[in-house]
C-alpha cells in the first residue's frame, strides 16, 4: 500500500506530511519519556524484520492481486503504538529514499496510513479490548486478524480518499473504494494471522512480552532478539526470492480501473524534482541492481520469473535490513539519551 507521487497533489501530499510530522514529534516525546532502554535494540531489529517481511508478497486466491506485511500492528503488539510508530517510519523512509518504493511526496501519507490507524485505532481500540491483559495465542490471533483487517480497511480509505482529493488522477471515487477495500480485507487476515505467528513465537522466548512491556533482561529476551535478527537475514537475504509475482492490492485496484499497474506522475513541478532526487538517493531501486546504463530493472521477462532468484534482491534485504535497524535504534537510543541527560540536570 505505498502510493506513489502520481496519485497526490502537492496540497495533499503536504497535508499529510504536516500531520506525520506532528505524530511524529508527539511519538518521540512519549518515547523520551519511557525509562525502558531495553526497548531500543528490539526497536531496531524489529525494524529490519519489518523491512525484509514487506518484501514477500502472498498471493490473494483467485484475485490475481498479491499483498505483504504491513508491520504497523505487529509493532504495536510489541513495542507499544509510539516506538512502534517511529519504527514503521524509519522503514517506510528507508524503503523511499534507498529503494525507491513509494514516492517522496507520498511519504507523509504513506506513514500515516501505515503507522496512525494500526498504531493508535488498530491496537489499542480492537486488538487490546478483544486480547485482554495475558491472553492464549488462540485469542491473540483472532484479535490480531481483528485487528489487523480493522487497520489495513482505513489504510486503503485514507489511499483512496487521499488520491480523490488530489484530483489530479483519473480514479473515481466509487470504483476506487469498491477494489480497495475488499482485496485489503483479504489482505489483513494474511497479515493478522502472520501478525500473530510472530507475536506467538515473541512471547514464548520472554513470557508477558506485549504491548511495550518488556518484563526482564533475560536470556529469554536476548535469544529473541537474536532470533529476530537472523529471520530478518534470512527473509530478506533468501525467502524474498519467493515474493508473488502479482501486483500488490494498490496496483491491482489502480489497474482494474486504468489498465495499468503505475500512473504517470506529473514531469515538471515539485512531482518532478522530488523524482529526480529520488533516482539520485536510490542506490537500490525496486530492491534490484541498476544496469549498465542506470536503469531500473523492469524487463516483464524478470517478473514473471519466479521463484525469482536475484543477488540484487538479497543484497537489498540485507543492506535495507541492516540500514533500517541502525535508524530505527538510532532513533531510541537518541531519545533515551536524551531523556538521561535531561533527568541528571533536574
Amino acid at each position: 500500500m505505498h502510493m506513489a507521487d502520481a496519485l497526490l497533489s502537492p496540497g495533499v501530499g503536504g497535508a499529510m506530511w504536516a500531520a506525520t510530522a506532528a505524530t511524529t514529534v508527539y511519538c518521540a516525546r512519549k518515547v523520551h519519556e519511557e525509562a525502558d532502554d531495553r526497548k531500543v535494540p528490539l526497536m531496531g531489529v524489529l525494524g529490519a524484520f519489518v523491512f525484509a517481511a514487506q518484501m514477500i508478497n502472498f498471493t490473494i486466491p483467485g484475485t490475481g492481486s498479491s499483498g505483504h506485511l504491513g508491520g504497523g500492528l505487529l509493532l504495536a503488539l510489541l513495542l507499544g503504538p509510539h516506538a512502534a510508530f517511529l519504527t514503521i517510519a524509519s522503514v517506510l523512509v528507508v524503503q523511499a529514499l534507498f529503494f525507491a518504493d513509494g514516492g517522496l511526496l507520498a511519504l507523509g501519507a504513506n506513514i500515516f496510513n501505515m503507522g496512525v490507524f494500526s498504531c493508535f485505532v488498530a491496537y489499542p481500540l480492537v486488538f487490546r479490548p478483544l486480547a485482554g491483559k495475558d491472553p492464549s495465542p488462540g485469542r491473540l490471533t483472532w484479535a490480531s486478524v481483528a485487528a489487523a483487517v480493522v487497520g489495513l480497511q482505513l489504510g486503503a480509505l485514507g489511499v483512496v480518499l487521499e488520491t480523490v482529493f488530489s484530483g489530479i488522477s483519473d480514479l473515481p471515487f466509487s470504483k476506487f473504494v469498491l477494489l480497495m477495500l475488499p482485496i485489503h480485507l483479504a489482505i489483513g487476515v494474511g497479515e493478522g494471522f502472520v501478525t500473530a505467528a510472530v507475536v506467538n513465537f515473541a512471547r514464548k522466548a520472554e513470557p508477558g512480552l506485549l504491548g511495550g512491556h518488556i518484563p526482564s533482561a533475560s536470556g529469554g529476551y536476548r535469544k529473541l532478539l537474536a532470533g529476530l535478527a537472523v529471520a530478518a537475514l534470512v527473509v530478506g537475504g533468501a525467502l524474498s526470492w519467493f515474493a508473488s509475482a502479482h501486483p500488490d492490492g494498490l496496483e491491482w485496484s489502480i489497474a482494474g480501473i486504468t489498465g495499468s499497474e503505475e500512473l504517470e506522475a506529473p514531469a515538471d513541478g515539485i512531482h518532478g524534482t522530488l523524482a529526480r532526487i529520488q533516482e539520485k538517493l536510490s542506490f537500490l531501486p525496486d530492491y534490484g541492481f541498476k544496469d549498465v546504463g542506470g536503469s531500473d530493472k523492469t524487463a516483464a521477462s524478470e517478473k514473471e520469473t519466479w521463484p525469482a532468484v536475484d543477488p540484487g534482491t538479497s543484497v537489498s534485504g540485507i543492506v535495507g535490513g541492516l540500514i533500517t535497524l541502525a535508524v530505527a535504534a538510532a532513533i531510541g537510543l537518541l531519545l533515551r539519551r536524551r531523556s538521561r541527560a535531561q533527568a541528571r540536570v533536574a
